[in-house]
């Protein structure tokens, strides 16, 4: 989201966010406030890889959320309860509008307790100063969490007894759970007697918790502390240490601080259900924007070749995302953020482009100006569906594996056709954007694959695919369109 050129240069991204220099993980407090957009990050001041671990948070400010400005780190770890680390958390706007930050600190100790600041200045455009009250840690480690797995708060939300509640990612008996924490004054915390969410015991750690409203109809975003109800579903949504992100939609009641899945058949264990993406995401946070009335999606986009000692840099924010409810409340819809289009304005080269490619072979889309940065909306047409190859069932709980045993090279019945992206003149680096088409039963079913195993020459780096089964009905509409946004 800074200048090409300067990408051009040094291998830089263009439409995703990165600091100026050094390691960046997950994204934190993301918020709107005043005008402004602000984005923290967990960071390492003093160079490309975690390090010790002893981490910040990153601070980040935009007006559009694609020219972003780096201000002073908002939090480092200064004090007896963050000495070892300031790690994930979340930002939530008081009353008066003064912003807070509820966020992880490992002490003197080495125990992960959970820690407030507030903006010192609410009026201050930027926020640029901090303050951590000296009643710190506000949530103490409780004595039943082992493994010292208790992190990751979630943005505050208000039910209607008025009290504040967050939502702590924690290990308790050796299972995954999210914990639930009420306050009436952002200082001093309860513990729910229940928990939010409990895991199955294969999956004892979970991190970055995120619990927020959708509406049921429509695509406008809801604040956090919207009541569930008539017309009001919630979304809780799990990372794992797989590097992975799931969700499951259902109904949030906060007299109980308990969340039932509409989907009870997926099971306790997250890994079962519904993902935001299929790749190198993780650790995503959502905000609500009142502004344009839309929930905003951050993820990060971890490194898979040992770091950036090389090149000074590691880590990327996936481009921020508009999320929605789909129309069988099951699902979510996203969308880049509308803002990505005003990099169109003074584009050069635009092309519209139509052809037919014959099965096997390829065609050079002619005319884009610079292959470091494009956005491409294409329309395949499926013309004849009779030639689709008959799906193996068991093929359905693997999309990935068939992804990779039917690569972009491997001829089909209906596929694969798509995009080879950041292709090299002589193919012999490119990554492979694809779908194909399969029969099953009395209908069809179709697979979007990205094959990365020809995305690099560099060794050292992972190189995989990863693919997923789309609810297309390509039947009826005979085509499929796609998205991709190059950089």
């Amino acid at each position: 989201m800074n200048g090409i050129e300067q990408h051009r240069r040094d291998g830089r991204t263009a439409y995703h966010f990165q600091p100026a220099k050094n390691w960046q993980n997950d994204p934190n407090g993301p918020m709107y406030h005043n005008g402004m957009y602000h984005f923290f990050y967990q960071y390492n001041p003093h160079g490309p890889t975690w390090g010790s671990g002893k981490l910040s948070w990153g601070h980040s400010v935009s007006g559009d959320l694609v020219n972003w400005a780096a201000v002073e780190n908002a939090l480092d770890p200064t004090a007896d309860f963050d000495i070892n680390g300031c790690y994930s958390g979340s930002a939530t706007v008081l009353p008066g509008g003064r912003p807070a930050i509820l966020y992880t600190g490992k002490n003197a100790d080495n125990e992960q307790v959970q820690n407030v600041a507030f903006a010192k200045n609410p009026a201050d455009p930027l926020l640029c100063e901090w303050e951590k009250p000296s009643c710190n840690p506000v949530i103490p480690i409780p004595a039943d969490v082992t493994g010292n797995n208790f992190r990751d708060p979630t943005e505050a939300w208000r039910g209607r007894d008025g009290l504040w509640r967050v939502g702590v990612g924690a290990e308790v008996g050796g299972l995954g759970s999210v914990l639930v924490f009420r306050s009436a004054d952002f200082l001093r915390w309860e513990r729910n007697a229940a928990p939010l969410h409990v895991s199955s015991r294969d999956i004892p750690e979970l991190e970055c918790p995120d619990l927020f409203p959708v509406a049921e109809r429509g695509t406008e975003g809801l604040d956090v502390s919207t009541p569930g109800g008539a017309g009001v579903t919630h979304v809780l949504k799990l990372s794992d240490l797989a590097r992975e992100d799931h969700y499951m939609v259902g109904r949030y009641d906060d007299a109980a601080d308990t969340f039932v899945p509409a989907e009870p058949e997926r099971g306790v264990d997250c890994r079962s259900w519904r993902r935001f993406d299929h790749g190198h995401l993780y650790a995503s946070k959502s905000f609500y924007e009142a502004r344009k009335k839309r929930r905003v999606l951050w993820a990060w986009v971890d490194e898979t070749d040992g770091g950036g000692v090389g090149r000074g840099w590691a880590g990327i924010q996936a481009f921020p995302r508009a999320l929605w409810l789909d129309g069988d409340g099951k699902r979510l819809v996203q969308w880049p953020v509308e803002e990505i289009e005003t990099l169109r304005r003074n584009r050069v080269g635009g092309v519209e482009w139509a052809t037919e490619v014959e099965a096997g072979g390829r065609k050079e889309i002619a005319g884009i100006v610079s292959s470091q940065q494009a956005d491409v909306e294409v329309v395949f047409e499926i013309a004849n569906l009779e030639e689709a190859e008959t799906l193996d069932p068991k093929w359905l709980v693997d999309p990935r594996g068939l992804c990779a045993e039917k690569g972009a090279s491997v001829h089909g019945g209906v596929g694969p056709f798509g995009l080879l992206v950041m292709a090299s003149g002589d193919l012999e680096e490119h990554t492979a954007v694809f779908f194909r088409v399969f029969r099953h039963l009395d209908t069809y079913k179709v697979l979007m694959c990205t094959d990365l195993t020809q995305s690099s020459r560099k060794e050292g780096v992972l190189k995989t695919s990863y693919g997923a089964f789309l609810d297309v009905d390509v039947e009826k509409d005979k085509f499929i369109s796609l998205r991709t946004l190059v950089s």
